[in-house]
């Protein structure tokens, strides 16, 4: 066989090479395709949808599978994390309504939903009364399992969540598992935060809602709980025979119970001309038995003559009635309520001691119905607050110190600092708590009238705001104070929360002392 030299296989290798080489060359000089078209978005624009995916992904998670049945004690509960811009726990007993704690600071809340008694777990402590006395440590570990048991499944939750919509959104595996692993970091980023924001203390603050307003007169204060267990083991054992007692008592408002000295004191303002507030104030002065009432003005809404017959109710609400003129009240309706019974007006820093508690008051300078007299000097809200700290500093120097000081804005109330431990005030139609720069404390009430006439000229009616206050009889210095919100024309709904002031929090300071 003759050889065939090597230059020459090479050359016909060659050969043979060049059309693929060519058209490979061809196809490179076409034009681009569509894909190649399409600019890459930018690195936000893809970091925000990736983002996107990863909460609604984690979200729907904890929406289908992120929750575990829990009994805790005789009880039958649901635990699950829910997205929240709050955090908090909230806790619900349907259909008696909901507990709500400011427990922790977190983009995730905390929902138990108490389903039922367990009839068997019930019975077992009627017949052995003597279990209660483990209770405690019987929830505690049901808590504790519980707690570790939704953290588990809300992991498996979110990522798995994040990795589905993922893997539905980029067709890429790669993406996908990126999208849960960033659900997983976030999960515990929230957790983490919700450990370091964690109050104890939230127990101690509750917010009712619905039928469970109740509550409180019931089981009295979380205080009382904690200082007295023995005697709420006792009762415990009572109420879990005895559940119905929830229901007979919806009829009630619910009464704090501090010390059974304390003065309470029931806070109302700009009730503007509302007929149903006389009968919310009475009942609240009787479930409440309170002591005292002060209203921080704007009783009336035009003050003239005509609408003095508004006020006749006063006599006969069960309590003292302590009254500053607001901007809305006249010196015709200030005289017509000096008139009545049980009625204490307070003006120009005039102080009296009504129920153990001494009050001094300052009228609204102003009278804005009247459209003819244009506001001067005299009716600056800052001279107003001036000459009652002034008359303030006298009773002070005269050895009769103000407990409490009334004026109806809270601009006037502010001039006060210092000189008094608690001023109270109105106007703004909804409430606020504020510590002053020199120590007072200024507390503002919401609408008692649910803003009056003016209920119905907003999308949605005002509410209904008053708060009860209790103070100590030896010390008069305020402990703890309720607020009540009822929904305002047309609405059924309440809500009481309650509040201590950070020194009569467990380890907390002294309350302030007014500055000298």
């Amino acid at each position: 066989m003759a050889r065939v030299p090597v230059a020459v296989l090479t050359a016909s290798h060659r050969i043979r090479r060049a059309p693929r080489a060519l058209a490979r060359h061809y196809r490179s000089r076409q034009a681009p395709t569509t894909a190649e078209l399409v600019p890459e978005p930018h690195p936000w624009i893809r970091a925000l949808g990736l983002i996107t995916v990863v909460l609604l992904g984690a979200w729907l998670g904890l929406l289908i599978v992120g929750n575990v049945r829990v009994p805790v004690g005789p009880m039958d509960t649901t635990m699950t994390l829910r997205p929240s811009t709050t955090g908090g726990t909230k806790i619900n007993v349907s259909p008696l309504g909901a507990l709500r704690l400011d427990s922790h600071h977190a983009p995730v809340r905390l929902d138990v939903n108490v389903d039922q008694l367990d009839p068997v777990r019930s019975q077992a402590l009627i017949d052995h009364p003597e279990r209660i006395t483990g209770l405690q440590d019987e929830v505690t570990r049901d808590i504790a399992h519980g707690t570790r048991d939704l953290a588990l499944r809300s992991c498996v939750a979110v990522v798995t969540g994040a990795t589905a919509l993922g893997l539905a959104v980029y067709r890429r595996p790669r993406r996908a598992l990126a999208a849960g692993g960033l659900a997983l970091t976030l999960l515990a980023a929230s957790g983490g935060t919700a450990a370091a924001t964690w109050n104890p203390n939230s127990v101690l603050e509750p917010k009712f809602s619905g039928l469970l307003t109740s509550a409180p007169s019931l089981v009295g204060d979380a205080r009382s709980i904690v200082t007295e267990f023995d005697v709420y083991q006792k009762e415990l054992a009572r109420l879990v025979t005895n559940v119905t007692k929830l229901y007979d008592a919806t009829s009630t408002l619910p009464a704090y119970r501090p010390d059974p000295t304390s003065i309470r004191v029931l806070h109302v303002s700009d009730i503007h001309l509302n007929p149903a507030s006389w009968k919310i104030i009475a009942s609240l002065v009787e479930q409440y038995q309170v002591n005292v009432i002060v209203d921080s003005g704007d009783t009336m809404d035009h003050g003239t003559a005509a609408e003095n017959g508004f006020l006749d109710p006063i006599e006969d609400l069960g309590a003292p009635y302590v009254w500053v003129r607001g901007n809305h009240d006249s010196m015709i309706t200030q005289r017509y309520l000096e008139g009545l019974k049980n009625v204490h007006v307070l003006d120009n820093g005039k102080a009296r001691t009504v129920a153990g508690l001494r009050f001094a008051g300052m009228g609204d300078p102003q009278f804005t119905p009247d459209r003819t007299n244009k506001p001067g000097a005299e009716a600056s809200q800052e001279l107003a607050g001036a000459r009652l700290a002034s008359a303030l500093r006298d009773q002070r120097a005269a050895g009769t110190p103000v407990d409490i000081a009334i004026a109806h804005e809270p601009s006037a109330a502010r001039e006060v600092d210092g000189e008094v431990p608690l001023v109270l005030a109105g106007h703004l139609h909804h409430d606020e708590m504020e510590i002053l720069d020199r120590g007072t404390r200024l507390r503002i009430e919401g609408s008692t009238g649910g803003s009056g006439l003016r209920a119905i000229e907003g999308k949605y009616p005002d509410p209904i705001e008053t708060s009860i206050l209790y103070f100590d009889r030896d010390t008069k210095r305020l402990q703890a104070w309720d607020e009540i919100e009822l929904g305002g024309l047309g609405l059924t709904t309440a809500e009481v929360s309650r509040h201590l002031p950070e020194e009569n929090h467990p380890g907390g300071t002294p309350s302030p002392a007014p500055t000298p």
